[in-house]
């Protein structure tokens, strides 16, 4: 599995001006990265430190999980998103946060030169440096539930999925996947759902119902009885504010992730077994991960408004934890620049594929939230 070279223009360094011009003037609201800042859950520290002298500390801990966390993970697809992988044939291996699980995708599944995965024209960039990595193609499409887009172009070995995505929101219905999954099953491509922020569903909460869950590519309803060419991608970095444990997991057909277990064990891909205690543990603290999203509903909705006030497009969106806005000048930069001066540093479109837009990341403070506001409402465009 060797790497091909990549390029992208996907560089947090570049953002650093607008910091440095937020400092020098009303001080910097940074709604860039989506680094979580919320404490992570009493139950997942309490875990760490009393896993910090077991066996799974100062020996070698397993790469496919402890049975402890397996449990806890096969516990919380059943529970959380109704989910039941022996029925579906499915199995789990987890990962060491989900970019290098992103980043290494198309290497572990074999994918090279001459083979083509399609994913979202606008999408997290780690899916196309991934790609490159493995030295096959990336086909961007406008809409992957367009199936038609691409299910005729030769060579697909696999798709990205991404619902809620990272940067727009959008949310992908039952349906809409069973379409992705059947048109991927016909040419014997692998479908991968990257569903990161799937407890982060904003639709029903918009009708006052209480929060649930994205569908599954798993589902039972979308997979239609069986896991088989299906890769599920899921972390813990946002939901239990565990960016820096780096807390993932890769779930679906079983085969694939047994394929990619025997590389993982050579590679040393493993995560510590404390951390592995402490994942087992913000699974089950299913009330602390509930408080945690009802934050994000909270901030998106402040900051949704307040840039709807200021003159952006903005809305809460579908799910996720971001609000992705069209600039008012049409340029990225532009708008970066102006919103600098007032002390507000968003992302660029141009990191996810569209350099008219701006993605703001609620991973801040209430705090950081109202502040930025605040400015917002008192120097409106």
């Amino acid at each position: 599995m060797g790497f091909s070279s990549f390029n992208t223009g996907y560089d947090w360094s570049r953002v650093q001006r607008y910091r440095d011009i937020a400092t020098q003037h009303a001080g910097v609201l940074d709604f860039s990265v989506g680094s979580p800042i919320d404490p992570v859950p009493d139950s997942v520290r309490l875990a760490l430190s009393e896993a910090s002298t077991e066996s799974n500390a100062h020996g070698y801990p397993a790469t496919a999980g402890s049975g402890d966390l397996r449990e806890a993970i096969l516990h919380w697809f059943q529970n959380e998103r109704g989910v039941d992988f022996t029925s579906i044939a499915a199995d789990v291996v987890p990962t060491v946060g989900s970019k290098e699980a992103v980043a290494l995708m198309a290497s572990l599944l074999h994918c090279g030169d001459g083979d083509v995965i399609v994913q979202p024209r606008v999408s997290y960039p780690t899916y196309e440096i991934g790609t490159q990595l493995a030295g096959a193609k990336v086909l961007k499409v406008d809409e992957v539930s367009d199936v038609e887009s691409w299910v005729h172009e030769p060579n697909v070995k696999a798709v990205w999925v991404n619902s809620p995505s990272n940067p727009t929101g959008e949310v992908l219905e039952s349906a809409q996947l069973r379409s992705i999954v059947r048109a991927a099953r016909s040419i014997g491509a692998i479908v991968l759902a990257d569903e990161c922020y799937a407890r982060m569903d904003w639709r029903g909460a918009a009708k006052g119902s209480q929060l649930g869950a994205t569908p599954c590519i798993l589902d039972d309803e979308v997979c239609e009885g069986g896991a088989e060419g299906l890769l599920c991608l899921y972390s813990l970095s946002k939901q239990s504010n565990m960016a820096g444990y780096r807390t993932a997991l890769i779930a679906g057909d079983a085969q694939l992730v047994a394929a990619m277990l025997r590389y993982r064990k050579q590679i040393g891909l493993i995560i510590p077994g404390p951390v592995q205690a402490a994942m087992a543990a913000g699974l089950k603290d299913v009330e602390g991960v509930r408080a945690q999203v009802e934050r994000y509903r909270k901030r998106l909705h402040i900051l949704a408004q307040a840039l709807s006030d200021y003159g952006y497009d903005a809305r809460m969106p579908q799910g996720g934890l971001y609000i992705w806005v069209r600039a008012l000048s049409d340029d990225c930069w532009q708008d970066m620049q102006h919103l600098a001066e007032l002390g507000i540093v968003p992302s660029p479109g141009e990191f996810y594929g569209d350099s008219r837009y701006l993605r703001f990341s609620t991973t801040a403070s209430d705090e950081s939230i109202a502040t930025a506001a605040g400015r917002l409402s008192s120097n409106r465009a």
